[in-house]
């Protein structure tokens, strides 16, 4: 596994040991860089916010469990990212990206209230990783799409940061937790249980 540290006062995150160009990824391996725009759009996001970053490489895991236990560090401490589908009425649909704790699972009939649907329900893989930009096992955190409405449990926001992976199976960012919030500006609801 390989840190590399990216704060404030640190402008290039990707030195020579982090290579995430889609030139150099091998296009026969799935786990390479499946999604390089959403990774670099992230990682430019971040800087241009001078957000406080740790990139973190490890072997392609996208089960929250296990690769929690490649990064190190405890269950709660990860973001289990889901899109959700809530239809409001016979005509409306909404998608919600819902960010909970590692440790804990999405209280759907939350995410349905805080809509006032009459439905709600896991997109499909198909419209989840066309919303997120990533393949599912690598959904962010953040909502580039504009038809995402971003929910974060505040169990997540409880910790000085949280870790996820980056639109890649292979690479995660354990990103400060105010950071975070300060770019980008979650609605802030009780959308977990046990």
């Amino acid at each position: 596994m390989t840190t590399v540290n990216s704060t404030p006062d640190t402008v290039d995150s990707t030195p020579d040991t982090v290579n995430s160009t889609p030139e150099t990824a091998d296009s026969t391996n799935d786990t390479a860089d499946p999604a390089p725009d959403t990774y670099g759009k992230l990682l430019a996001l971040l800087d241009e916010r001078g957000a406080s970053y740790r990139v973190i490489e490890h072997a392609p895991e996208g089960a929250t469990e296990a690769v929690s236990a490649l990064r190190g560090h405890d269950l709660a401490q990860a973001a289990k990212c889901i899109i959700a589908m809530v239809k409001i009425g016979k005509k409306e649909k909404r998608f919600a990206l819902v960010v909970v704790p590692g440790d804990r699972r999405i209280d759907l009939a939350a995410v349905k209230a805080l809509y006032g649907g009459t439905y709600v329900s896991f997109a499909s893989p198909e419209i989840a990783e066309e919303l997120a930009g990533s393949p599912s096992g690598t959904i962010l955190p953040f909502a580039f799409d504009e038809r995402l409405d971003l929910f974060v449990d505040p169990g997540l926001l409880a910790h000085e940061e949280f870790y996820f992976n980056a639109a890649r199976l292979d690479r995660s960012l354990a990103l400060s937790a105010e950071d975070y919030r300060s770019i980008a500006e979650p609605r802030v609801e009780r959308v977990s249980t046990d």
